[in-house]
């Protein structure tokens, strides 16, 4: 996975009234229809449902992962802040715990999600900006103080969380269990110490 491709959104110019108009319908319609049908619905069904023209719709969101990252954005914002928040109170290792746990419940939002979030969180979005550093510092402090294997990298992160979201989907089971599954992540990639 590499970083930095894609358009970065944040930099986006301001938009004239009507050209934001459009967009919040368009995100609107996406959320409504993404927590309905999923990540994968057809994106002439936003367009419809925004009461947009298609050729809108990729004006702003040129791809369906920066669409999906568009209405992500407030969720991985509020992540990234609340890991940053609980910090002074976690070890390292329970800060990444955290992390991953939020992230793969966020992940599990909209059904498929999971299966292009390594895309999704590279589109530069403040949001994704935000949890993607996050996601860095806390592997960062893991490794400093050897909680956390160094060969492990923020790649491996969302490996495991790509394969938990699809686990928790595609086999039916309760989001209770995404604990257990970072706790199994976790057991592996923990720095062994002889005594």
């Amino acid at each position: 996975m590499t970083r930095g491709r894609g358009r970065n959104l944040s930099d986006q110019p301001a938009l004239r009234a009507d050209a934001q108009k459009n967009r919040e319908l368009i995100l609107s319609a996406a959320e409504e229809l993404f927590l309905e049908k999923g990540a994968g619905v057809p994106l002439e069904e936003v367009a419809k449902r925004a009461g947009v023209g298609i050729g809108t719709l990729y004006r702003r969101f040129p791809t369906r992962e920066a669409l999906l990252a568009a209405t992500s954005d407030e969720r991985f914002l509020s992540m990234a802040e609340n890991s940053r928040a609980r910090d002074l109170n976690l070890t390292p290792g329970d800060a990444v715990r955290a992390y991953l746990e939020e992230l793969a419940m966020n992940t599990s939002t909209y059904r498929s999600l999971a299966a292009s979030i390594g895309t999704v969180i590279q589109c530069g979005t403040p949001g994704c900006n935000a949890i993607t550093a996050e996601g860095h510092r806390l592997l960062q402090r893991g490794h400093e103080t050897g909680t956390i294997r160094r060969d492990v990298t923020y790649e491996d992160f969302i490996y495991v969380v790509t394969a938990i979201s699809i686990a928790i989907e595609n086999d039916g089971l309760s989001k209770s269990r995404i604990g257990h599954l970072v706790d199994l992540f976790l057991n592996g990639i923990s720095e062994k110490r002889s005594d």
